[in-house]
């Protein structure tokens, strides 16, 4: 029991806080607190918009980004990350509150979050690296199209219609909005969503967000708008903790989307991370810290309403260019946002929900960096059919199938690559001490070739092909040293070839083969088919003898005498025999 807690301990150890974070926030506690403040200006207005657009209401928003904002603040892996409702995970949470209603989204968070936490005991941080660009751009691009489609309804001011494909509900809104046309909620929409994308380019530090959403509330109250329909009344305080899971026999259908939470919140948190490494000087995140602060944050946050969160890029760049620079700015960010919902929830209540779907226009719209589509585009053709692939599925799947779809056809494509550098090339016999006659002899007879790269699966077919070509000779040699990898595939090839090639009375003899390929070979039995024939060797020099030797035997060439035949090796005298 004892090992048992040690070894619990030291695997917990490097991911909880240490002395090294106190320290770093009592290095210039004035500047993250003004960057914190500002941080929250900014993410209140998305806070309320993600939660309306989950389907849980802006309560939902406001105590994720309280309650996983601290969170991860503490136990995260970043000292810059900030982290709350983002518009991917609403388009992960949409159809799980549509079909399961709030105990959904408290079961699926409470998986996902074990999830992280397993991946982070498990020190998998380093392996969302491997996460190829082009799927990371096209479901970026992909998310940003179902956020901006997600707010069509409240930007029109029509009732939300059922359903939780987006296309399908954007759709029903146009026709409700045809039908009963709320010029005022459009105006207030664009005019925030305009103000919000204007503003950025004249002045980037000001937080227009809340000043425009400010000013639509104002003018609405003013003026009298009942057209722009508001937010709602909110709670004055988090809600108590909540344990009302789903039925246990629903738990199989939340399965996927638990991991598709999980990845979803791994992949855009240690993104935002590395971000966030980037735009400061001398700052690392820990990628395995990072997923344990995030499978914590979500297992807290649906327990007091909220929903699942993750690190927040525009977010976290808000705070490092406010000057934040240890863990006190996203917590001053979640004390700041958690005052709000204590002492101003009557005010935030009267904000426009067209006010918010302008946001989260302006949102999406800067989600998406023309830039680096267009350099991912122009690339190769494999990166923008990746790229195009995974924004489509994104869009009229979802998230889960357009990851996997991605990373399916990256993973195809980039075999295929590999597979072309497979090269069999045929070589000349190397002249050696053997006279010009002697050597056009053993041409006529023997050919060598040499393969390159990686012989496995993908090119292991069109490897055999090549050499079933082969004919007129009496001896074939395969040079095998620039082999890179080799796979059982290769191998039963390898060993087909040597069968196939056999029986129409051609020897094939190897040279070369590196430690490190002999297993492979030996498990399927090519390198013992081999050995018992007498025709692995080490150089292919030796080979060229062994051949030599083997075409003596078989009358092909005449016998050098005694006195003038060259010295051979121990184990080709022994074969020949």
């Amino acid at each position: 029991m004892r090992i048992s807690f040690r070894r619990v301990r030291a695997q917990l150890t490097p991911l909880l806080p240490g002395r090294t974070d106190l320290a770093e926030i009592r290095r210039d506690p004035r500047r993250d607190l003004l960057a914190g403040l500002t941080v929250a200006i900014v993410a209140l207005p998305l806070a309320l918009g993600f939660g309306v657009s989950s389907g849980l209401g802006a309560e939902a928003g406001l105590a994720t980004a309280v309650i996983a904002g601290a969170l991860a603040a503490v136990f995260g892996g970043s000292n810059l990350q900030v982290s709350g409702p983002t518009g991917a995970m609403t388009v992960v949470l949409v159809p799980i509150v549509a079909r399961h209603g709030p105990a959904g989204v408290l079961t699926v968070g409470l998986m996902a979050g074990g999830m992280l936490v397993a991946l982070a005991l498990l020190r998998a941080g380093k392996y969302m690296q491997y996460v190829p660009a082009p799927v990371v751009e096209g479901f970026t691009l992909g998310i940003a199209c179902v956020i901006g489609l997600q707010q069509i309804p409240n930007a029109l001011g029509v009732p939300k219609p059922e359903g939780d494909r987006v296309l399908v509900v954007t759709w029903r809104a146009l026709a409700e909005f045809a039908k009963h046309p709320n010029w005022t909620a459009v105006a207030v929409a664009l005019a925030v969503a305009a103000v919000m994308l204007i503003g950025a380019r004249l002045r980037p530090t000001i937080p227009f967000s809340i000043l425009a959403v400010i000013a639509a509330t104002l003018v609405a109250q003013v003026a009298g708008l009942d057209a722009a329909k508001p937010i709602g009344e909110l709670p004055s305080g988090l809600p108590a903790p909540s344990l009302s899971f789903l039925d246990p026999g629903a738990l199989g259908s939340l399965l996927a989307p638990a991991v598709a939470v999980a990845a979803l919140a791994a992949l855009e948190s240690l993104l935002s991370a590395s971000v966030a490494d980037g735009m400061s000087v001398g700052q690392k995140h820990d990628p395995d810290r990072e997923l344990f602060g995030q499978g914590l944050a979500n297992i807290a946050a649906p327990l007091f309403g909220g929903v699942p969160a993750t690190g927040a890029i525009a977010r976290t760049a808000v705070n490092v260019r406010g000057g934040a620079c240890s863990r006190l700015a996203s917590l001053t960010h979640a004390a700041v946002l958690a005052a709000i919902v204590f002492a101003a929830a009557p005010l935030v209540s009267k904000i426009p929900l067209a006010a918010l779907a302008g946001v989260l226009l302006a949102t999406a719209i800067r989600m998406v960096e023309v830039g680096s589509l267009r350099a991912m585009a122009k690339a190769t053709r494999s990166d923008a059919l990746i790229l195009v692939l995974t924004a489509v599925a994104t869009l009229a799947l979802d998230l889960v199938y357009a990851v996997i779809i991605g990373l399916v056809v990256a993973g195809a494509l980039a075999l295929r690559a590999v597979a072309k550098e497979v090269r069999l090339d045929q070589v000349p016999l190397d002249r050696g001490d053997h006279s010009v006659e002697e050597h056009a002899l053993l041409a006529e007879h023997i050919v060598a070739y040499r393969i390159d790269g990686p012989l496995f699966f993908a090119a292991a077919h069109r490897f055999l092909l090549e050499l079933a070509e082969v004919a007129d000779v009496r001896v074939v040699i395969l040079r095998m040293s620039r082999v890179t990898t080799i796979d059982a595939t290769g191998a039963l090839v390898l060993k087909d070839v040597v069968e196939k090639l056999d029986r129409r009375g051609i020897v094939v003899m190897t040279s070369g083969i590196r430690p490190g390929q002999r297993q492979v070979l030996d498990s399927v039995g090519a390198l013992e088919l081999l050995r018992q024939e007498g025709r692995e060797y080490a150089t292919t020099p030796e080979a060229i003898q062994g051949a030599h030797l083997y075409l003596e035997c078989a009358g092909v060439l005449p016998a050098v005498p005694a006195q003038t035949s060259r010295p051979v090796s121990e184990e080709t005298e022994e074969t020949v025999g």
